[in-house]
């Protein structure tokens, strides 16, 4: 199921926009969610990148510092096709800091450097802000002011976004391919099976919003608090609950397939089971690579969202997503982007 495909909770898009007409119209901001030792073997560099593969950026940075690549970590992938801020280690066990601000990397430059005790784990951040601005913005304004007062109450569905599936969608594919027998090395393996979930994901989400209870419970309900993997369920559905849900603190959530059975119970899991089922070969290739049964929240809530008319047709939006949500999953809600 391709991104255009995928249902909307608020009805059709009310607008239409260019998005990334430079990269200064994509900005992002990591949160790591916690501030560095300022001592240890580690340099912890802030580093601003325009038009850049982080990837890229680690090696150069190893390049630069003479160490080995996998002595350089961060806690997420950013966009190419933006500015981004975030964090890089660098291990230089013993080694006096280089002069960082002669990195000469086309596209990235180290804005700040203090020091840390440990190496950055992908995945260890609390989330990202962003601040995007839509060109060309057609439709209709007084409907665009509504949906954003909804999406600011009520979130968006938390789809992973196409980057997750590569271009064209292509990943998907590719998993089949992989599950069918077709060798792929090991870091294409990784995104491959990510992929996977993700559309698993995805169709289940879909399936829910459909049956308009993407942000509200089913029987069998599993639980996803906010700002965190956990996860508790399923439980009869009570006033607590209910004040919970109305606040945020906790979502419904959706399977990250694998082996072992899914912990939802009654319609959800029944749901759950056939999404799986009508993509056996995806749902057997996870099992069989032994990936555990996790969980993710259906719901996205962004954080101090903000929207501004910058003239006729440019629309600026700010707001925060925590790790692992995509930004592009909110802008979706509002304008169809090209």
């Amino acid at each position: 199921m391709s991104d255009l495909e995928l249902p909307y909770a608020y009805g059709n898009p009310p607008l239409t926009a260019v998005l990334r007409s430079t990269p200064e119209d994509f900005q992002v901001e990591e949160i790591l969610g916690y501030d560095a030792d300022g001592e240890g073997e580690h340099a912890l560099l802030w580093v601003e990148k325009r038009g850049a593969n982080t990837d890229w950026v680690a090696k150069e940075l190893a390049k630069f510092a003479g160490i080995p690549p996998l002595n350089v970590g961060y806690a997420g992938l950013k966009d190419r096709h933006a500015v981004t801020r975030q964090t890089f280690s660098v291990q230089l066990a013993g080694k006096p800091d280089p002069d960082w601000s002669a990195f000469p990397a086309e596209g990235a430059k180290v804005l700040a450097v203090t020091r840390h005790k440990r190496k950055l784990k992908r995945g260890a951040l609390r989330g990202n802000r962003f601040v995007l601005v839509l060109r060309q913005v057609e439709g209709d304004r007084a409907v665009a002011e509504e949906v954003l007062k909804q999406i600011a109450q009520r979130g968006v569905p938390n789809y992973f976004g196409e980057q997750r599936f590569g271009r064209e969608g292509g990943n998907v594919a590719q998993a089949r391919a992989m599950f069918a027998g077709r060798r792929v090395d090991r870091d294409k393996r990784h995104f491959l099976l990510s992929a996977a979930r993700s559309h698993i994901f995805n169709a289940v989400l879909a399936a829910r919003i459909e049956r308009d209870a993407w942000d509200s419970p089913m029987e069998g309900e599993i639980w996803s608090l906010a700002g965190s993997r956990s996860w508790f369920g399923p439980e009869p559905f009570d006033a607590t609950l209910s004040q919970r849900l109305a606040t945020g603190d906790i979502h419904p959530s959706g399977p990250l397939w694998g082996r072992d059975e899914t912990p939802a119970k009654g319609e959800v899991a029944a749901l759950e089971h056939a999404i799986a089922a009508e993509n056996a070969d995806l749902a057997d290739g996870l099992v069989a690579a032994k990936m555990d049964q996790e969980r993710r929240a259906l719901r996205m809530i962004p954080k101090d969202l903000k929207w501004r008319w910058l003239d006729d047709a440019s629309l600026e939006l700010s707001f925060e997503l925590p790790a692992g949500a995509y930004a592009t999953t909110v802008v979706r809600e509002l304008a169809r982007t090209g």
